[in-house]
């Protein structure tokens, strides 16, 4: 679609209603208005990368011209957003020692990060916490629970047992009042951070009901808002349906894992809906038409229900290809990063509710380590490269569009108001009135 065409789709779908135009203070926050991310009051796309590894990174004064090397690289790419871990909890260089007791040098990489992200023009969403055992996961909650001499029967007591829930508020408490060490902003203050995410891939297996996350993405929503209003929420969730949409459950890859898209997104705190896509590991023993056949209904139903349903914007917060699969193929990976990026543009060029797109993950040189399969590194030319980079371009064209209109509207705005003082000044001879 060339420029033009797009600016004239633009036009009719904002006399139709489908935009509306808002002058708000420019405070740099991401702001959600019915299915759109705003940012300064313009409608925002989200088009960026998952790098976990960030705070670890950054925690090494050594490492962190790695952490710099991928936002750059990023930025030149036209990458706006990253989401990140922050905890670590337990184990081998933590965040959180135990229940309360942290890392100040890890901290300090965190520090690092947002400072360095905002330098570099990239929001982040920063997760609190993980549904697996890798850096902590619920598990470590759970255990630092039983070393006190509560009595857990399950990993999933995490969603359940107040003592747990408590060492959990207290991790969101410390992070959002955290004062950053490099810009002297609280985190809940610094719009750099677009949004807080509750947990890593939610999942409650032994309440396939789905009432137990539901309870608790309620309670824990309603906790972060108390303290933090300026920022989004958003729980985590790989966007499995439930028993409030029993008519879905049959999209779903064959995971009962105690979720619900739907019931969940719905909880008034959480303020934009995600959705994974991993067709190469949910569908493994399928070959790639089946695996991208799945993928093209998978995200064309959840933009369609974040649309018709939630009414709030979706973020396709994880997708990817790994390597490790046999039959891999780059043309395979292009194929699919195609696929997700063109449902969030036609979506996006048409006022609909998907507003982005993170690809995992994004590494730079020198992370061999860090290889899962998965890895994009943006710093060695590939095919799949150029095709992030032209959906950042794709979804710039669409903003540029939006921020020329506003400027009409804001300049037909200035004018009628200069035309009413003229008005009113000639009606009274220019003379004061009243004493």
């Amino acid at each position: 679609m060339t420029h033009l065409a797009l600016a004239l789709l633009l036009v009719v779908l904002i006399h139709q209603g489908c935009f509306h135009f808002h002058v708000e203070a420019g405070d740099g926050f991401i702001r959600t208005r019915g299915v759109h991310f705003l940012l300064n009051g313009s409608p925002y796309y989200a088009n960026g990368f998952n790098a976990y590894w960030l705070m670890y990174t950054a925690s090494d004064p050594s490492q962190r011209p790695k952490v710099s090397a991928a936002f750059r690289e990023a930025a030149s790419h036209g990458l706006t957003v990253a989401r990140t871990w922050a905890f670590s909890d337990g184990g081998y260089r933590p965040l959180q020692y135990s229940p309360g007791s942290y890392n100040e040098q890890m901290f300090k990489g965190l520090d690092f990060v947002i400072a360095e992200a905002r330098s570099y023009g990239i929001k982040l969403i920063l997760s609190f916490a993980n549904n697996y055992d890798s850096f902590g996961g619920k598990k470590q909650y759970v255990n630092w629970a039983r070393s006190r001499g509560q009595y857990l029967s399950s990993d999933d007591d995490f969603f359940r047992h107040p003592v747990v829930k408590g060492y959990y508020k207290n991790h969101i408490k410390t992070v959002l009042y955290r004062y950053n060490s490099f810009t002297g902003i609280r985190y809940k203050d610094d719009p750099t951070i677009m949004a807080w995410e509750l947990m890593n891939e939610p999942r409650c297996t032994s309440d396939p009901s789905g009432r137990t996350i539901q309870a608790w993405i309620a309670e824990m929503a309603s906790f972060v808002k108390s303290i933090d209003r300026n920022h989004l929420l958003e729980a985590g969730l790989e966007g499995f349906y439930g028993p409030s949409t029993p008519q879905r459950n049959s999209l779903n890859p064959g995971l009962k894992i105690g979720t619900d898209f739907i019931a969940n997104n719905r909880i008034p705190g959480i303020d934009f809906a995600t959705v994974h896509a991993y067709p190469d590991q949910w569908l493994s023993s399928s070959n790639d038409q089946n695996q991208l056949s799945f993928l093209n209904n998978w995200l064309d139903t959840h933009i369609q229900d974040a649309q018709n349903i939630l009414r709030k914007p979706i973020l396709i917060a994880e997708f990817g290809k790994s390597w490790k699969y046999p039959g891999f193929s780059t043309y395979q990976r292009d194929l699919l990063f195609n696929t997700v990026y063109y449902k969030i543009y036609s979506s996006a060029k048409r006022g609909g509710a998907a507003a982005g797109g993170l690809f995992w993950q994004l590494l730079t040189e020198g992370m061999d380590n860090f290889r899962d399969g998965y890895e994009i590194i943006l710093g060695q030319p590939s095919s799949t490269a150029n095709v992030i980079a032209q959906q950042a371009h794709k979804l710039y064209q669409i903003r540029k569009v939006f921020l020329r209109m506003r400027n009409v509207e804001r300049w037909k705005r200035a004018r009628a108001t200069r035309a009413r003082r003229v008005h009113w000044r000639g009606g009274n001879g220019g003379k004061r009135i009243g004493n």
